[in-house]
């Protein structure tokens, strides 16, 4: 994703951008409903009407810095697999894992998409449908690379792996686990060498 550009790919103006910058930060440190429009207009330099001009709503904006934090994620874990390559396929399972220690520094407030879905539930609401497009994407990933790979029963390992991987974001910002992300790496590690084992 470049600067220029919302998550969905839409092209942002300067103040576009830094309205966006501005309501991420506050989303993220605050959370969603604690957050108004008045204030990001505020903090930004913009009048309301010009949020709304370039967003059409909150919702708009929420759902704009949802869609940033999902394509930056994505790029991360696109890129790490790019580093592997395609020879060693057992190693491009763990990619997520990989990248997973970089992603969690400095975020304090754990996992941006779980702390929005706490917030929004209503299952329709766009925000929401964004957050479970992520944790989707990232199981399908998994099964993706593990029918790549040879893995038995890749439905199965793929939400085995899932669950490790959220685990450690979830014991990383609450439990203030250090460790977390390597131990999880580890488990998936193993479940995926007793898996191929077993072809």
């Amino acid at each position: 994703m470049t600067a220029a550009t919302t998550g969905g790919g839409r092209r942002l103006t300067p103040g576009a951008r830094r309205i966006l910058d501005v309501a991420s930060e506050l989303f993220y440190r605050r959370g969603i409903h604690a957050v108004g429009v008045d204030t990001i207009a505020a903090e930004s330099g913009v009048t309301k009407r010009t949020l709304y001009d370039r967003f059409g709503s909150k919702d708009g904006l929420l759902v704009a810095y949802l869609e940033t934090r999902d394509r930056r994620w994505r790029e991360q874990v696109a890129a790490r697999l790019d580093e592997i390559g395609d020879g060693d396929r057992a190693a491009r399972v763990l990619a997520p894992f990989d990248v997973l220690p970089v992603w969690l520094e400095g975020s304090e407030r754990g996992c941006s998409f779980i702390n929005a879905f706490a917030e929004l539930p209503e299952p329709e609401h766009p925000g929401r449908q964004v957050v479970v497009a992520e944790k989707k994407w990232l199981r399908d990933l998994f099964h993706r690379l593990l029918t790549e790979a040879g893995a038995p029963r890749p439905a199965d390992l793929a939400v085995q792996l899932l669950s490790l991987h959220e685990g450690a974001v979830v014991s990383t910002s609450i439990a203030g686990e250090a460790r977390a992300a390597a131990a999880a790496r580890a488990a998936a590690a193993l479940l995926l060498d007793a898996a191929l084992a077993a072809r």
